[in-house]
């Protein structure tokens, strides 16, 4: 009977020690991740005082809060003009872009099981590029005006999504053949877009590379609400989502086991990332490398639990974006470089970093 006892202690207290171990990692974890917004703040400011105007980070910070409690910070009129209708709106897009595409990278990553793969490796850029191309060349959308091109890419980057959906689940939705078929996509809609660009004008040539290298600065808080919405949406759904993945992860077969219809999640996850992609891409351009290297940066610091990678790489995302923006902003200063420019060149060297250590387990 004594023994007996001393044995149940025993588990008892190991299975007390494990808890407690488990409770102090997911601390960690959450206060890592609330660490992240403090450094978005910091950037911020720092980034609100780039320009031709000198202002200094507490005269940004001043006009930022003043917004938010008017009866105890104070601005001058240069500075809220600067700030808010001037830079402001560049870095929340920076931000609102960067969370967008970083947790859509990570979603997708875990639905193909496959660490090189980002919102752009499906063919949804070049989806919508060839509404961007068919807009500018033929004038031809699906709405006018100043939405013309806004709405041509956002419709056919969805459209790439849903043929790729469509001939997936053909064959059944697995992670292999939605790869074959994103690859398929993307060299058809990037075809396509070549011969539009072979049978332009200068000016129309001009009008789509610029468009291709996305720009954070073109539209201001109006449109912004938009993305927002749309951010909000599939974010929701991709975190309600966050278990699942977990176990996709794994293997299907196991998935399937555990109760998880691997190609129902798979279709519902795709088609919440694809409206991510599709709202920040019809704005602001091709952005590459936000969605491949947030993911695996907040992988390294966080795990691969989704229900803390997700927002992680969203919020990671947002500090890679709104720091490759302020750097193209300074560089080389008063010209701006495009912002997809520069994260391509920061993405590059990590993505030969990640092909170079492939052997790597990464979930």
């Amino acid at each position: 009977m004594a023994k007996t006892i001393r044995r149940r202690g025993t588990r008892t207290g190991k299975k007390s020690a494990i808890q407690e171990e488990h409770s102090k990692r997911i601390g960690i974890k959450i206060l890592l991740i609330l660490t992240l917004p403090v450094l978005i703040f910091i950037i911020t400011g720092i980034s609100a005082t780039l320009g031709s105007a000198d202002l200094t980070i507490w005269d940004a910070y001043s006009a930022i809060l003043h917004r938010i409690f008017p009866e105890h910070f104070y601005t001058s009129w240069l500075s809220d003009i600067c700030v808010w209708h001037l830079r402001l709106p560049r870095i929340a897009w920076a931000i609102t872009a960067g969370f967008g595409l970083g947790i859509s990278g990570a979603a997708m990553q875990a639905i193909l099981r496959n660490p090189l793969a980002s919102p752009f490796t499906l063919g949804i850029s070049s989806g919508a590029s060839f509404g961007v191309s068919l807009a500018i060349v033929l004038n031809l959308g699906f709405f006018g005006g100043m939405w013309l091109i806004i709405g041509n890419a956002f419709i056919f980057a969805m459209l790439c999504s849903g043929l790729i959906l469509g001939l997936a689940s053909i064959r059944g939705a697995t992670s292999e053949i939605m790869i074959l078929c994103g690859i398929a996509m993307n060299y058809i809609f990037g075809a396509a877009s070549s011969l539009f660009k072979y049978f332009s004008t200068d000016q129309e040539l001009r009008e789509m590379s610029f468009w291709g290298m996305g720009d954070l600065g073109a539209f201001s808080w109006e449109e912004l609400r938009i993305v927002m919405v749309l951010i909000a949406i599939g974010s929701f759904v991709l975190l309600r989502k966050a278990w699942d993945l977990n176990v996709m992860t794994v293997g299907d077969e196991t998935a399937k086991s555990l109760g998880v219809e691997s190609n129902r999640i798979r279709a519902i996850v795709m088609t919440a990332s694809s409206l991510l992609i599709a709202g920040i891409v019809a704005f602001t351009g091709i952005i590459g490398f936000i969605g491949l290297v947030g993911p695996h940066m907040a992988r390294m610091i966080i795990g691969a639990d989704h229900r803390f990678l997700l927002p992680a790489s969203g919020l990671l995302g947002g500090v890679i974006l709104l720091g490759a923006d302020t750097v193209g902003r300074t560089i080389i200063a008063p010209i701006i470089l495009l912002v997809g420019s520069v994260t391509s060149m920061l993405g590059v060297p990590f993505f030969l970093y990640l092909i170079m250590k492939r052997r790597r387990e990464y979930w």
